[in-house]
């Protein structure tokens, strides 16, 4: 599936439905012992989300995704999310904050990963597709993933739903 930029544009913004209140300022103090949100490490493709702001850190020493919770200011623990033979990028959360979407890369191979804040559960979801993928994002619901991918030297916008299959258009 292809898209021009004016209908990518229009499809994301329906994909994505649900983002209101934007742009809005945050200010979080800087923390010096990694625990907060500002703090001396690289603090990269951050994505806000309700209370919620998901982001990849290198304050551990890897290239980690993060979640923060902007009502009390904390970070929160994503047990199974961050994988040591994995480098991750671009995370992108639902409005609740229950589903993360991020692109992983092992061995050169880039991927799209969804991670269940409930149950805990990290998932493949492009494990069967033969292609580059970069920059995934959720619906505010959870329940569409758009990304782009690369099959064929051209980049295509695919549209999957929560369990990895393809939403026809």
């Amino acid at each position: 599936m292809r898209f021009s930029l004016p209908s990518f544009l229009l499809l994301l913004a329906t994909v994505l439905g649900g983002c209101q209140g934007y742009p809005r300022l945050l200010k979080f103090p800087y923390d010096t012992s990694g625990q907060g949100l500002n703090s001396p490490a690289s603090e990269l493709s951050p994505q806000v989300s309700d209370q919620y702001i998901v982001f990849v850190s290198d304050r551990n020493g890897s290239q980690d995704i993060y979640l923060f919770d902007a009502d009390n200011r904390q970070l929160l623990p994503v047990p199974g999310l961050n994988s040591l033979d994995m480098t991750a990028s671009d995370p992108s959360i639902s409005e609740d904050g229950r589903y993360i979407v991020y692109t992983a890369s092992r061995l050169g191979q880039s991927e799209v990963y969804i991670y269940d804040r409930e149950t805990g559960i990290d998932r493949n979801l492009t494990d069967n597709l033969q292609a580059e993928v970069r920059h995934p994002q959720i619906s505010a619901d959870g329940s569409r993933i758009t990304f782009a991918a690369n099959r064929d030297g051209q980049w295509d916008i695919l549209v999957y739903d929560r369990s990895g299959k393809t939403i026809k258009d």
